[in-house]
């Protein structure tokens, strides 16, 4: 468990871990505006392919999706929706960010949000004993070991980013 943590200190995505029982490190970063993933590493010395983003995609149904992937790739969308059982999926809208997660934009868990989302984790994640996702706020990283989120959070882990650009022989 997290140490030396105030109650002040603490986001719902932390308090959620705690009450699962669920071991987590948080990394506190100097930031006051949205960065994104990769300056986020870079900032805190957290290494990029083991690094994940949130994202947050509406369905054709309406339905909204959470999105979890290494923060250097992009979500094959076509991919994504096949998985969610979608005819298709876009990612929301930044101004409508707060209003769906509670979240602000560089601060988006894919922990404690308004509401428990279908969620999807790059199949990636697996390869890692833990993995570094936002905290819950500007400035705040959590480390979890991400079948312990996965858990939590009732996510699946599959394959949905583009993979037109990767070189690997």
């Amino acid at each position: 468990m997290a140490k030396n943590k105030d109650k002040e200190g603490k986001t719902n995505a932390m308090r959620i871990l705690e009450r699962n029982k669920i071991p987590y490190e948080t990394i506190s970063y100097e930031c006051d505006e949205f960065i994104d993933g990769l300056h986020t590493a870079e900032k805190t010395g957290t290494p990029v392919e083991q690094t994940f983003k949130t994202l947050v995609a509406q369905g054709k149904s309406k339905e909204y999706y959470v999105l979890v992937i290494p923060i250097a790739e992009e979500v094959d969308l076509k991919a994504a929706a096949r998985i969610l059982g979608e005819k298709s999926i876009e990612m929301i809208h930044v101004k409508d960010i707060t209003k769906i997660t509670g979240y602000v934009r560089g601060g988006c868990s894919p922990l404690g949000m308004k509401k428990l989302y279908p969620t999807i984790i790059q199949e990636s994640a697996q390869q890692f004993d833990t993995i570094y996702v936002s905290g819950g706020r500007i400035g705040s990283t959590i480390l979890v070991n991400p079948n312990a989120l996965a858990q939590v959070v009732n996510a699946k882990f599959v394959d949905f980013t583009e993979k037109d650009r990767e070189t690997d022989v």
